[in-house]
């Protein structure tokens, strides 16, 4: 791609906010198999004593200051065929740039990739996962590649034309278990309506430090811990929203010393970020292998939080049909009650 540089550096800065993606899918970019064509400038007299990356970001306003800083420092950009020394490099405005733009790690997010998929149930309307603890269901910082969403759109291509690749609930990454996810827009809609009603049939295993009583409900809203932005807490303040958990306590055992454990059963009504993980521990009973909300002198106990979604159970959006999946217990968490002296329950 070539560019013939604007002495107007004003108009050409009133582009900054341009759609990079909308650049990247554009045909002049269609050819090279990464997308993203080298970019050749020839700078004007106009450009003289100017900052190199001040004009070229002038020049190429879809891709940011900060990005065209970093192609510079780590060698992608090129000044009459020499590697640019320094951002802070000044011209002279008669150079030849030649720009080799990089992808960007979120530019990858929404890509297929090949991904052996524990699938329990599909057809032409859902798919129901086994996701193991490890995975990532949607692309985020730190995790913009490798995700659950990037192993189903290889699995079925047809989810690109669905929004998040249909999925309607996450788990996290360290909790194992059944994820619904609905392969057309109308089964998507479908899902989030049930899920609002709260109809949606979500059943998990966790095994918590302590012995609860028989069996309870915790109605605590959550919001964002006011202190810690990246946790949840039991809140009463602006911006909480209901949450309600039902438990019950299915056996007990010991762990290590002789520190009490007990696994219980928890039917999520509402299906906010780190419920059950939060309201466990709200009442004095934190998961084991919890680091954010557990124990953390007993983290070495077990690697992960053990939480297991096991049982998930919902109405065909197609058919209208009462459907239910069960799935057994992962190794590890089944490692976890042999340990601890529990015996793995029957189906529940």
């Amino acid at each position: 791609m070539i560019l013939n540089a604007k002495p107007n550096l004003a108009e050409s800065s009133s582009e900054h906010d341009a759609d990079t993606d909308l650049i990247v899918n554009d045909g002049d970019f269609g050819d090279d198999e990464d997308g993203l064509a080298p970019i050749e400038l020839q700078l004007v007299p106009e450009h003289c004593g100017q900052r190199l990356d001040k004009v070229i970001s002038g020049l190429v306003p879809q891709f940011s200051r900060g990005r065209l800083q970093t192609w510079i420092t780590d060698g992608f950009v090129s000044v009459d065929g020499k590697p640019a020394k320094s951002t802070k490099d000044t011209v002279y405005g008669d150079e030849k740039v030649i720009i080799l733009p990089q992808p960007e790690p979120e530019d990858e997010a929404f890509k297929p990739e090949p991904m052996e998929l524990n699938i329990v149930f599909e057809d032409e309307h859902l798919i129901v996962v086994n996701k193991p603890a490890g995975l990532v269901v949607h692309p985020g910082a730190g995790n913009w590649s490798g995700t659950l969403l990037n192993g189903l759109l290889h699995h079925s291509p047809q989810l690109s034309g669905v929004p998040r690749a249909g999925i309607v609930h996450r788990l996290d990454k360290d909790t194992s278990g059944l994820m619904v996810v609905g392969k057309t827009l109308a089964a998507q809609t479908d899902l989030v309506r049930q899920l609002a009603a709260r109809t949606v049939k979500r059943e998990y295993f966790a095994v918590v430090w302590g012995t609860p009583r028989i069996s309870g409900t915790i109605d605590a809203a959550m919001g964002r811990h006011p202190r810690d932005r990246v946790k949840m807490a039991v809140s009463t303040g602006m911006g909480s929203k209901p949450a309600i958990t039902h438990y019950q306590l299915i056996s007990s055992g010991k762990l290590g010393e002789g520190r009490p454990v007990s696994l219980v059963q928890c039917r999520l009504e509402t299906g906010r970020t780190h419920q059950i993980r939060v309201h466990m521990q709200s009442i004095g009973f934190p998961l084991v292998g919890d680091t954010v909300y557990g124990k953390q002198h007993l983290a070495d106990y077990f690697p992960r939080q053990a939480l297991q979604a096991r049982r998930l159970g919902l109405v065909h959006p197609a058919t209208g049909e009462q459907c239910e999946w069960l799935v057994p217990l992962a190794d590890d968490f089944a490692a976890l009650l042999a340990r601890a002296g529990i015996d793995e329950p029957e189906q529940i």
